[in-house]
């Protein structure tokens, strides 16, 4: 020990006064930076950790979805109608089929869904059962305006298709009537519809041909997960929606023209016009359409389970970084103004605190939400840093300022992240005034003397 302290003052008699404290001061600081840098790979182990919890929950529902039935988009009811196609190949004639889709004139469907939740775990998903009824009606119109043969038409083979995504959600037979015939579907498309998962059924539909104007009706039990779309397949489709929901998110490319959402249920309608989209009403063999042009016109709404912890989770966790930098600030000032000594590892273990508050976070808002989970988290690790602050200093003033300055940040950092339209304004103005607030105090400080 003696011979250390004299090479330490015999580094003195060839510095400058104030350079050896100086130099004490900028190596404090370059291990705080180190020690900053070294907590990066903690808060990163932990944001994949949120990823990774996230993911599982998206599994859970996903499992759940795929017992009981997916998400349904429904598509229908249209005519398919077939022709004969001529080909010649090197001298030989063959013989083929052509496709023709008719979509209606009035698609107008009235639904009734009724929702309840099954859970995985600690996971809820949201599942529905619904009873929809589609009424409209059929005409040649669109295909004389489209100059189709129509004497080649097999309108006696027609094809009336109805597409969904899950079969499986089919509660009971499907029927439609048909002017005053009733028709049974039968499963799959047979190679007849615009996509290849539904059901179809094979009528006599010569009426078409004699410009006769033919009404549909059709009620379908229809069971699925999480959301319901549309097809806007009428020459003018309008669809009512009820169901007993109270946080309904309206997707896809048309919101509804009015909507009541209640504390117990919801109800919405739509109209769309085939002018609002990007295909007509008769389709021969996808000539200038393509099955992506129909399925960007759907529309509906999800009613999945607002769980948005990990969103939260992870948004809130960007932020670590700030919060350990400031935190280390003040306790490097603390260290100089109140003229004590605080070692590196004491430092590590405040910045680990720190880093546990997003586990408790993630781990307290999978059971009784984000909100609270921040609270509990927060007063906790407020709890931890300002007790052990006032352990190691043996003051209450500094480990006072600390525990102000967490709960301060805490509460910022949690007003962000339910800010959405102003959340940059707001945390660039805040970080402004973090930053002035520091460069202020750190006028105070004699950098060039102890």
């Amino acid at each position: 020990m003696n011979d250390f302290n004299e090479e330490q003052n015999e580094v003195k008699k060839f510095l400058p006064t104030g350079s050896f404290r100086r130099f004490s001061k900028t190596m404090k600081v370059v291990v705080i930076a180190v020690l900053v840098l070294l907590l990066l790979i903690p808060m990163a182990m932990i944001e994949d950790m949120i990823t990774e919890r996230g993911q599982t929950q998206v599994d859970a529902i996903d499992e759940v979805s795929q017992k009981w039935s997916l998400a349904q988009t429904v598509t229908g009811p249209y005519i398919n109608l077939q022709y004969p196609v001529v080909s010649e190949n090197n001298g030989k004639q063959t013989t083929g089929t052509g496709n023709i889709m008719l979509f209606p004139d009035e698609l107008f469907i009235d639904g009734q869904l009724r929702t309840e939740i099954l859970t995985r775990g600690i996971y809820e998903v949201n599942v529905y059962q619904s009873e929809l009824v589609f009424k409209g009606s059929f005409s040649s119109e669109e295909l004389r305006k489209n100059r189709v043969d129509m004497d080649i038409l097999q309108f006696n083979k027609a094809a009336i298709c109805f597409n969904l995504t899950d079969m499986r959600g089919i509660s009971e037979q499907v029927s439609i009537t048909l002017n005053d015939s009733v028709y049974l579907f039968e499963p799959g498309m047979d190679g007849r519809g615009i996509k290849s998962v539904g059901v179809h059924a094979v009528a006599d539909l010569s009426a078409l041909k004699e410009n006769k104007r033919l009404p549909y009706e059709m009620k379908i039990k229809l069971k699925g997960s999480q959301s319901i779309y549309f097809t806007p397949l009428g020459k003018t489709t309008k669809v009512d929606l009820k169901a007993n929901w109270n946080t309904p998110s309206f997707v896809g490319n048309y919101l509804p023209d009015s909507r009541d959402v209640t504390e117990k249920d919801f109800s919405a309608h739509w109209q769309v016009l085939n002018l609002n989209r990007n295909y007509s009403q008769v389709i021969v063999n996808y000539r200038n359409t393509s099955v992506r042009d129909i399925e960007d016109s759907d529309f509906g709404v999800n009613l999945k389970v607002p769980v948005e912890q990990y969103q939260q989770s992870m948004r809130s966790a960007k932020y670590a970084i700030l919060i350990i930098l400031l935190t280390f600030t003040v306790i490097f000032f603390t260290e100089i103004l109140e003229k004590t000594r605080i070692h590196a590892l004491q430092y590590l273990l405040v910045g680990l605190a720190l880093c546990l508050f997003y586990s408790l976070l993630l781990s307290i808002s999978e059971h009784v939400g984000f909100d609270i989970a921040y609270l509990v988290s927060a007063i906790l690790t407020i709890g931890l840093v300002g007790g052990y602050m006032l352990g190691i200093i043996k003051k209450k003033k500094p480990a006072f300022i600390m525990s102000g300055l967490l709960s301060v940040l805490y509460i910022y950092i949690f007003i962000l992240i339910q800010l959405e339209t102003f959340a940059l304004l707001a945390g660039s103005l805040g970080l402004f005034v973090i930053l002035a607030m520091v460069m202020y105090f750190s006028k105070k400080i004699d950098w060039f003397n102890e």
